[in-house]
């Protein structure tokens, strides 16, 4: 069964290596392409984060960077690897082949010029959320202490966004930013989210907020991160599946999907700990679901509620 993965930080800790590390076969790394084939993924999404405490004349440039990483090993080293920039693209890819789908995780490297978000729109870039945990010029993120909203700025880039179907990503962002996204966002996504009742973590989704995103068709990618699942020191696949039964219960079997975080992860679900484990998951899902809802949470979801 294949396997839609909307948020890994690969590119994060290529960038860190200065280019040590090889996408093909790091063994550091949990979404390596051999990892990814054997795990049946068939289109990885890689985020573009950089870290907010960086200088911010050095912040573009880091983006830039990791860009430069996906292109010349994601891509170069790995033929069967191919950058979806257009949605229809992932229809269009061989049985060998991954698609590779470039986000952006906070907008801090643009800082306030939109001429920069054309240059990374132009370089493949189909997801960004406005912002990490903190305030930006953009908006306000889960962390932020005064938890406002987005800025006129921040509506910009949506706008920027809705025009060139570019999905808006709302992890990360605080209650207030979150619901100003759904106002203004044609095509919201949560790429690495779980449930607040299931696990009251801040990074998590409300209810009312899970509803919003499945009566606007929007997905929510459940995320492997062990403190977003449960309040214990082992977190196993059973457990990650409480977010996705809870999900459900609201209305989004059709609006359920994947979002490891693999690469940005400190800890691992038991026998979910790298690319290679999605078919641990779904599996037990198996047990659960019919093959068509299990088809549907792998990447049919996801593929039904793109952009077009």
């Amino acid at each position: 069964m294949q396997v839609i993965d909307m948020h890994c930080d690969v590119l994060l800790r290529l960038y860190f290596s200065k280019g040590k590390s090889k996408f093909e076969n790091a063994a550091e790394l949990d979404a390596s392409y051999e990892k990814l084939k054997k795990g049946g993924v068939k289109v990885q999404a890689f985020a573009i984060f950089v870290p907010p405490e960086m200088k911010s004349e050095q912040k573009f440039q880091a983006a830039l960077d990791q860009i430069h990483y996906f292109y010349t090993d994601v891509l170069g080293n790995n033929p069967s690897m191919k950058i979806i920039k257009e949605w229809g693209d992932i229809d269009r890819l061989q049985d060998n082949e991954i698609g590779a789908l470039l986000t952006l995780e906070g907008v801090d490297a643009i800082g306030n010029d939109l001429q920069k978000l054309t240059i990374l729109y132009e370089l493949g870039v189909r997801s960004i959320g406005l912002t990490w945990n903190n305030s930006n010029l953009a908006a306000d993120g889960a962390r932020e202490r005064r938890a406002a909203g987005i800025t006129s700025f921040g509506s910009e880039i949506i706008e920027f966004n809705n025009r060139h179907k570019i999905l808006t990503d709302v992890s990360h962002l605080s209650e207030k930013s979150f619901w100003d996204v759904m106002d203004e966002a044609k095509y919201p996504i949560a790429s690495h989210s779980n449930s607040k009742t299931i696990c009251d973590h801040v990074r998590n989704l409300s209810d009312d907020q899970a509803r919003a995103m499945f009566e606007k068709n929007s997905m929510i990618h459940v995320v492997y991160n062990p403190p977003f699942v449960k309040d214990r020191e082992e977190v196993v696949i059973s457990d990650l599946i409480e977010h996705i039964d809870h999900f459900c219960s609201l209305g989004g079997v059709n609006h359920v999907g994947l979002g490891s975080d693999f690469d940005g992860i400190a800890t691992k679900i038991i026998d979910l700990e790298d690319g290679s484990k999605h078919p641990n998951l779904l599996n037990e899902l198996l047990k659960r679901y019919s093959e068509d809802e299990v088809k549907g949470f792998a990447y049919q979801n996801f593929l039904n509620c793109r952009p077009t």
